[in-house]
């Protein structure tokens, strides 16, 4: 044995530094002033002006940071630049007291950083619908209920409204905490529906449940006049895979109803999104996209408070895109909005496992597990007893939840 054991911490957040700090003794005054030194943040700045990002440098350098900028940046022999900024928190803060004061809109640029910063570090703690106010204090178990002949996992097995009602309690009592029903397949390659097709199947299913839980209903559609008829009906939340792009009537149906939004990301319709899977940049180009729905929900009269976001796992995507989706999943938090991760018994995990459709739980639980490690604050899934489980068990991990009888 060393004379001298050593091990690496983990410290992710500033709890984590603190209660090590707290563990060796660390007078109070002292631990309030290294917390922040043992994290590193790194922060991407896109499109900047060579002499921004030069300052930039300059002043992450002096403080004990760093930059990384691309190649003829310091002789400006490029026009623009991205730039990394790598540091620990408190730099980071310092670092947007300095730009204050600068030129070339570097006071814009750091009210920017600060508030990136902030979205980081305080995750959002609730959820509006047009009924009422979700926690998200512990992960919301959003169960998938198709009332659809072709959909990837479950076509043709909720098609009788009555087999649909039953399925819905089912999850209600497996600890589902919103039940989204779709009446349209959006797999890949699936076949657009008609709307009056998509009303029949789903408003039956909304309107008898509407009654019976308590739960709120979401509803699964890109058409306007579905999303409508659905929250007359009684749904609460309109859960839309085009993030608002392939009807330019559903954000006013939105806005109007008062409805808690999924924004999704995807490329084209269903039909042809896996024939668009180049990217340069694939969470730079998500989280762009994801933007500029969120603005086009913002014009429309749709409060942030009611949107929620979702990187669109499997569509297109290719099997690696998805894992690197959720490998990289807290990069999300930076848009402060809660997160939807629906990856349950998608077609990555069985190229990844060699596992058919319905052999694919325990696949589906490592991702449920993960995304909740990576900030996700609703799970889309199949299977609810069991990602029930590990939602909560993954949630505890993280956060340092105990069980009063431990």
């Amino acid at each position: 044995m060393s004379a001298f054991p050593a091990r690496v911490l983990q410290i992710d957040t500033p709890s984590d530094a603190e209660r090590e700090l707290r563990v060796i003794g660390v007078d109070p005054v002292g631990i309030a002033m290294m917390a922040g030194k043992m994290q590193s943040r790194c922060v991407k700045l896109t499109g900047l002006l060579c002499r921004q990002a030069n300052i930039l440098k300059q002043e992450m350098l002096a403080l004990g940071g760093d930059a990384a900028v691309a190649r003829g940046t310091v002789a400006c022999s490029i026009d623009h630049t991205d730039v990394i900024l790598i540091g620990t928190e408190k730099q980071l803060q310092t670092l947007c007291g300095k730009l204050a004061p600068q030129p070339f809109q570097l006071p814009a640029l750091a009210g920017e950083l600060k508030r990136v910063l902030q979205l980081a570090s305080q995750p959002p703690r609730s959820w509006r619908t047009s009924q009422r106010e979700l926690s998200l204090d512990r992960p919301l178990i959003m169960g998938i209920l198709n009332v659809t002949p072709d959909s990837f996992s479950d076509g043709g097995h909720y098609r009788d409204p009555a087999r649909a009602l039953e399925r819905a309690l089912e999850m209600v009592a497996e600890g589902a905490d919103i039940i989204d029903i779709g009446g349209e397949s959006t797999r890949p390659g699936a076949a657009t529906v008609s709307a009056e097709d998509e009303l029949q199947r789903v408003l039956p299913v909304i309107s008898a449940l509407s009654g019976k839980i308590s739960l709120p209903i979401s509803v699964d559609t890109w058409k306007s006049t579905v999303a409508q008829a659905a929250m007359e009906a009684g749904a609460e939340i309109i859960n839309d895979i085009s993030g608002l792009t392939f009807d330019p009537q559903m954000a006013g149906v939105a806005a109007r109803s008062g409805a808690g939004v999924v924004l999704m990301h995807t490329r084209g319709a269903p039909q042809t999104m896996q024939q668009d899977t180049d990217y340069s940049d694939l969470l730079g180009e998500i989280i762009l996209s994801l933007r500029q729905s969120l603005a086009m929900a913002g014009q429309a009269g749709i409060e942030q408070e009611r949107v929620a976001l979702d990187p669109g796992i499997g569509f297109a995507k290719t099997a690696a895109h998805n894992l690197e989706i959720l490998r990289r999943l807290s990069e999300f938090s930076s848009i402060g909005l809660p997160l939807l991760v629906g990856s349950s018994r998608k077609s990555f995990i069985g190229r990844t496992l060699k596992r058919e459709t319905g052999q694919r739980v325990f696949g589906t639980a490592a991702t449920v597990a993960l995304a909740v490690q990576g900030g996700a604050h609703i799970l889309r899934v199949h299977d609810v007893r069991e990602m029930r489980d590990v939602a909560d068990m993954a949630h505890a991990i993280t956060n340092g939840c105990r069980s009063e009888s431990t």
